[in-house]
């Protein structure tokens, strides 16, 4: 259990920041980084909600994903060292859930013919705004795997990679599934 009695602690103004195995990083450490930005997935997430009252079955979706962002930015806060007590980590079963929602949703949706341009509904738009945010997590996580001795669980990247898919996905349903979505039309504007 977190308890968190006190907010400010004073330690993070010499520009540090404690891993959760207490070890001092600089702020703009690239571990710090990546979990800064599933923390930034994760706030873009809080709102699209505000805006999924007519798609209730996407929005449970997103709460558990919500949280499931908060094991993964746990899971990257204590880099996985050998002979170290096992701490919370993503798990595969995370990822398999994240799949079998993108199928439930996709059911529904019309083949594309056209790349989606992030609009229509508010929801769609947030959800594209969560999908990139997402992607440069991704990316840092990704970059940050490549490095020795910077452990990244392969589930956390498979999480995210699979979290922009259902991202994506998730915009077309909030689209009135798909007949909502702003097509792009190439080189419309020439």
């Amino acid at each position: 259990m977190v308890v968190l009695n006190r907010i400010y602690t004073r330690t993070g103004d010499d520009g540090t920041t404690a891993l959760g195995n207490g070890e001092r990083r600089p702020k703009f450490d690239l571990r710090v980084s990546a979990y800064g930005t599933v923390d930034e997935t994760n706030a873009a997430l809080g709102v699209v909600r505000l805006h999924l009252a007519e798609a209730p079955e996407i929005d449970a979706m997103l709460g558990l994903i919500q949280n499931d962002l908060f094991d993964l930015g746990a899971d990257l806060a204590v880099p996985q060292r050998e002979g170290k007590a096992e701490r919370l980590r993503v798990v595969g079963s995370q990822v398999d859930r994240l799949e079998r929602d993108i199928d439930t949703l996709n059911e529904k949706l019309a083949p594309l013919t056209s790349f989606v341009l992030p609009g229509g509904t508010p929801a769609a738009a947030y959800l594209h705004v969560a999908r990139t945010i997402c992607r440069r997590a991704e990316r840092i996580m990704a970059e940050l795997a490549g490095k020795p001795d910077e452990p990244v669980s392969e589930a956390a990247i498979r999480y995210m990679n699979r979290l922009s898919d259902f991202l994506f996905v998730a915009s077309r349903a909030a689209n009135r599934n798909g007949a909502g979505d702003v097509l792009w039309v190439p080189g419309q504007n020439r």
